[in-house]
């Protein structure tokens, strides 16, 4: 089991949910974000002046996966997020060691579904 976790444009969510869906990915959690990678923020000109905002709004995904659903999750994040331009974001892939379905008690990859 894995917990994959992407950062990614706030106006891409949809194209990966789509992506994600298509895939027969369906349980995920969305959570909204402030943060910066390499591009280091915005800079805007402001009255004249250069004006820095280090923090962008971004998009967290976590998305628990069985082993056998990391490619296609990554595929899915990737097709759905990537425009090529600096700031589409990251993936991270990190291992699962329990999942517990709070309705039934069941464990493991049966909790997952």
């Amino acid at each position: 089991m894995k917990l994959i976790i992407a950062i990614i444009q706030p106006h891409m969510l949809e194209n990966v949910k789509k992506e994600l869906y298509s895939r027969d990915v369906n349980l995920l959690s969305v959570n909204e974000v402030i943060g910066h990678g390499r591009q280091k923020g915005v800079t805007e000109m402001y009255r004249g002046h250069r004006e820095t905002g280090n923090m962008l709004r971004k998009i967290r995904l976590e998305i628990a996966v069985n082993d056998n659903f990391v490619k296609p999750t990554v595929e899915a994040i990737i097709t759905g997020a990537r425009t090529g331009e600096l700031g589409d974001g990251k993936i991270f892939i990190l291992p699962l060691e329990e999942c517990i379905r709070i309705r039934t008690g069941e464990t493991g990859r049966v909790a997952i579904g």
